[in-house]
């Protein structure tokens, strides 16, 4: 089973083509889902980080504006929560391989924006950036609600520069020419995966077993 990093910078339209993905069949791992997930009532994520951050808890879930507000501009802060949900994060990736090896999936998606941020390049047989030019980058995010450019800006500054990350990629997807041609891209991905075999599923391959390191 082939395991592929879905990564790239706010706004260059890494949701869309995960669901790209998703619609040739290829089962994808949504991080940022799973974090929401881990933070709803129920969630994993829930106690310890109420313990961790005190005002954050509203209704038996994490209220993700006031931990925001708890961890935006605080490095530390951030630090400790990353501490507590990217071991969970890692727990739930690992229980979506079994399940879709068990399944028999060949090509399975990683879909995380901070995946070289992280580390998480490691636990991936190759890895897809999704691109797109600067202006069209601004253009989307500022056209979010609550967003601002000082808000772009530290996003930005802690994720590692696109051209970096394009430099880094085995698959560049661009986003900037229209879904037709974005979609175009991500079929000649698959096609192009179908004729390798994973390294790091199942445990004990060679180059295996980082999902659990």
């Amino acid at each position: 089973m082939i395991i592929l990093g879905l990564t790239g910078s706010i706004g260059m339209g890494k949701t869309t083509a995960a669901a790209e993905f998703r619609r040739l069949g290829v089962p994808v791992f949504d991080s940022d889902a799973t974090v929401h997930a881990l933070l709803a009532e129920g969630g994993d994520g829930v106690v310890p980080v109420s313990k961790q951050f005190t005002g954050v808890l509203k209704d038996g879930a994490i209220d993700r504006a006031a931990l925001g507000d708890k961890v935006f501009g605080d490095p530390e802060a951030l630090q400790d929560l990353e501490g507590i949900l990217h071991p969970l994060v890692r727990e739930a990736q690992a229980r979506f391989l079994r399940d879709r090896a068990l399944q028999q999936a060949s090509l399975v998606v990683y879909d995380i924006p901070l995946l070289y941020e992280t580390g998480a390049e490691a636990r991936c047989d190759a890895v897809a950036i999704v691109s797109a030019p600067k202006f069209i980058q601004t253009q989307r995010v500022l056209a979010r609600p609550g967003m601002d450019r000082d808000k772009l800006n530290a996003i930005l500054a802690r994720q590692t520069p696109d051209e970096e990350k394009r430099r880094r990629a085995d698959f560049i997807i661009m986003t900037g020419l229209g879904r037709a041609y974005a979609l175009h891209q991500i079929k000649e991905i698959v096609k192009v995966l179908e004729h390798f075999k994973g390294q790091i599923w199942p445990p004990g391959s060679p180059g295996g077993g980082q999902i659990y390191a």
